[in-house]
């Protein structure tokens, strides 16, 4: 009896009492009588931007749901859209009129699961993750990312004499750049400007130029980044992870301004192209799926009734570059055919952008008896711009693609018109409110009706009347749509220029531009060569023919 008080102040004893009664109380709790067991949980919903709710699986099994009641229904597609039903799932119908850009914090509020999947490109898996490891060399936090341009896809023929301007890169890098590395850039969306900046200086100060050294420099940083050009500050020519790179920081709430309205299509632009999106966000999904479509329905309303694959390719791309100095041929600090090599190196992207948005507008269709069948897009990437077919080739034209259709009902084309983004559209109606001679109260009566929002019913449906169908049935449209994007891309991107002075420091900028320059004139002397070589033979042979000729 003496050793139990000894016992019972052991360690071992407390310990060995507690693990019987965890053993214990786990049994209880397992066997527990039913009428003590909680009711099942209820079945998750799944949000839409309408104001009802329905189940995730509802969305999943519905594969092609009936267009809005602004659009006339389109007849069934010939093909699947892309290379799975998930990158395929149609757009519900008045995602567009319903968005809430705003309130939206999660990918589950997204109209469906796969929304927004044909925005990620693939791209070689090793090559993705050395990118990423880039973003998670930066402390101050990223919420959206995305790589882009020449050194992630490809721009034409790259020469294998360039020096690359890797000091010691990942060999993933190195076999993706193979034959031609390049800078790669990088777009950083961060929720707050000067906090990120704060944490940028304090981990990386060399990255900054002399700004740096100003008092409170976060917040001239910030201010120089938001208040002037086009809401971006570059910082350019950094060493990271032995990769050269070139990263912009811009603010979400502006990213996501541009994608949605085209304040300066300065960003929009870019990711109406081929990017890599290494890091997403819900918001900037929803978004950029509506400037996407919003650059389909631009080329459209440009374009004629029939027209190809390059030709809406051509257009999309080239539209951030109307009206960019650095495409100005007496500067020469761009590549002349940038748009076209674009477009010929990178088909299979901009097909994975576009022909989901193509299957679920009303009034364009493929025609092109080429056309892929059955979700079979990633397995014809083989079709580039020369077709196998050569009776095709003669009717399509071989370098021109897919050849595509549109109705252009005046209807259907008004609503295209009203549907572009809010900013560029009104530069477009004050075009025509000059060539119409519509007095200012008509024309304010005129503006108050498309309006995207009632202030008292919320979103309104975004029909055409009579002034956007009139609009869609003028003969210069597309000119007078091409000097509206001139007009939006203009002074943000001349400003932008301008500020990298500043942002990058005199040095890197002149680095820079001496680069985009010697690249834009030994380009164009290449194909001014190229030119005078296929012009020889045909005037030696005009010449001997002459010769002969005078013999006889």
């Amino acid at each position: 009896m003496a050793a139990l008080p000894k016992l019972a102040t052991s360690p071992a004893y407390y310990s060995l009492v507690g693990a019987h009664s965890f053993l214990l109380g786990q049994a209880a709790w397992h066997y527990r009588p039913a009428f003590l067991r909680s009711p099942p949980p209820a079945q998750p919903t799944h949000r839409t931007f309408t104001t009802t709710q329905r189940p995730r699986d509802q969305d999943q099994k519905q594969k092609q749901p009936s267009p809005p009641p602004s659009e006339s229904s389109k007849s069934s597609s010939p093909h699947p859209s892309t290379s799975s039903d998930a990158a395929s799932a149609s757009l519900p119908p008045g995602w567009e009129d319903n968005a809430d850009f705003q309130n939206i914090t999660a990918f589950s509020q997204l109209p469906h699961r796969f929304f927004g999947h044909n925005q990620h490109i693939r791209v070689n898996e090793d090559f993705k993750e050395s990118l990423r490891q880039i973003l998670w060399q930066f402390r101050a936090p990223i919420r959206y990312a995305f790589a882009y341009g020449s050194g992630v896809f490809g721009q034409g023929k790259a020469s294998n004499t360039d020096l690359s301007p890797h000091p010691n890169p990942p060999k993933a890098v190195e076999e993706w750049q193979k034959g031609g590395a390049k800078i790669i850039d990088f777009i950083f969306g961060v929720s707050h400007t000067q906090h990120w900046h704060s944490l940028n200086l304090t981990q990386h100060p060399e990255h900054y130029s002399g700004l740096r050294y100003l008092p409170y420099s976060s917040a001239a940083i910030s201010h120089v980044q938001d208040d002037f050009g086009a809401g971006v500050y570059f910082n350019p020519f950094i060493t990271v992870n032995g990769t050269m790179i070139k990263y912009g920081v811009v603010n979400l709430d502006t990213l996501g301004k541009d994608l949605t309205d085209w304040n300066t299509l300065y960003l929009a632009g870019r990711l109406q192209k081929p990017v890599k999106i290494l890091r997403d966000d819900p918001r900037m999904r929803l978004a950029n799926q509506v400037n996407l479509i919003s650059a389909l329905r631009t080329a459209l309303l440009m374009l004629p009734e029939k027209f190809s694959e390059r030709q809406l390719y051509e257009r999309i791309a080239g539209l951030s570059y109307l009206g960019d100095p650095r495409m100005n041929p007496y500067i020469t600090s761009e590549n002349p055919n940038k748009v076209s090599n674009i477009v010929g190196a990178q088909l299979p992207g901009f097909r994975q952008l576009y022909v989901p948005l193509i299957d679920n507008l009303p009034n364009v269709a493929f025609t092109d008896a080429r056309t892929p069948r059955e979700g079979s897009w990633e397995k014809e990437d083989a079709i580039r711009f020369t077709g196998s077919n050569p009776r095709l080739d003669g009717v399509l034209g071989g370098e021109m693609g897919l050849g595509l259709s549109q109705d252009m009902d005046p209807i259907k084309r008004g609503n295209m018109v009203r549907r572009l983004p809010k900013a560029f559209r009104r530069k477009l109606y004050f075009q025509y409110k000059k060539k119409f001679g519509i007095p200012g109260s008509a024309f304010s009566d005129v503006l108050e009706a498309s309006e995207d929002e009632d202030a008292a019913t919320g979103f309104k449906k975004r029909e055409g009347g009579e002034f956007e169908r009139r609009i869609s049935g003028e003969a210069d449209l597309p000119e007078v749509m091409a000097r509206c994007v001139r007009s939006t891309v203009a002074w943000p991107a001349t400003a932008q220029s301008v500020k990298g002075a500043f942002t990058a420091g005199i040095g890197r900028s002149w680095k820079y531009y001496a680069e985009k320059r010697a690249k834009g004139g030994a380009t164009a002397a290449k194909k001014a060569a190229t030119d005078e070589e296929a012009v020889a033979p045909k005037v030696k042979g005009e010449a001997g023919v002459g010769k002969e000729g005078k013999r006889d």
